[in-house]
């Protein structure tokens, strides 16, 4: 498997012009009434992280980074978020730089749409479409699955390939565009389990409930955050 290498000069740049343009070290997790918030919110928390849970346009610009978690369909989610004036507003500050987490949900609205929501339109951040599993597998996959890191990131830091994270889900992402895969899991074939994409970050697995292994990849999230 190729590794692809994280451009740290550019990464540094991007990272200084993201906290200069919000709050210093202030971590917004979008509140769009789903989602798993308690335990996202407890897990920074746990790591003494400067958190606020918003649904607040001007807080969420004012923030260095936006943590949007979720648990449930792909239409409800963007429907609730445009119902906020988010959709349009988080897509527009990703696309200016923002620093963004995004869990499970949130990771499947940066694709183009969903097969969960057929017509319904996502952020397009990044192309490719998200289908439903399919073949001898149960569904949805759902425990603990290990993941195999095949581009380098600083949010991997600490973090080994083959580490186990707690994954929930029916539906699973499949890029179009190369170089954004940033890890794969093996369920009745590869799928890819998280993606990196400038100063977007994004997983199907949930780093919240993974115990110290997900901590240690909020943890830094955090530190990124705050360079």
């Amino acid at each position: 498997m190729q590794i692809v290498k994280f451009n740290r000069n550019e990464s540094q740049t991007i990272w200084k012009w993201r906290v200069n343009s919000g709050g210093e070290g202030m971590i917004a997790i979008v509140d769009y009434g789903m989602g798993n918030l308690r335990s996202v919110t407890n897990a920074f928390k746990k790591l003494d992280a400067d958190v606020v849970v918003t649904r607040e346009k001007e807080t969420l610009g004012a923030s260095s980074a936006i943590v949007l978690p979720g648990v449930g369909a792909f239409g409800r989610c963007i429907e609730n978020l445009k119902a906020l004036e988010l959709f349009d507003f988080i897509k527009e500050l990703i696309s200016e730089g923002k620093l963004y987490l995004g869990i499970c949900l949130g990771m499947q609205i940066l694709f183009e749409a969903s097969e969960e929501s057929p017509g319904l339109e996502g952020m397009g951040f990044i192309k490719g479409r998200v289908p439903r599993f399919t073949g001898n597998v149960k569904v949805p996959h759902m425990g603990w699955n290990s993941i195999e890191i095949v581009k380098e990131h600083p949010i991997f830091e600490g973090v080994e390939g083959g580490s186990h994270f707690y994954f929930v889900h029916s539906f699973y992402c499949q890029p179009d565009e190369e170089g954004v895969t940033a890890t794969k899991t093996m369920y009745g074939g590869d799928f890819v389990s998280s993606v990196q994409k400038g100063n977007v970050f994004a997983c199907q697995f949930h780093p919240e409930k993974s115990q110290r292994i997900g901590l240690r990849l909020l943890q830094n999230f955090i530190r990124l955050s705050k360079v």
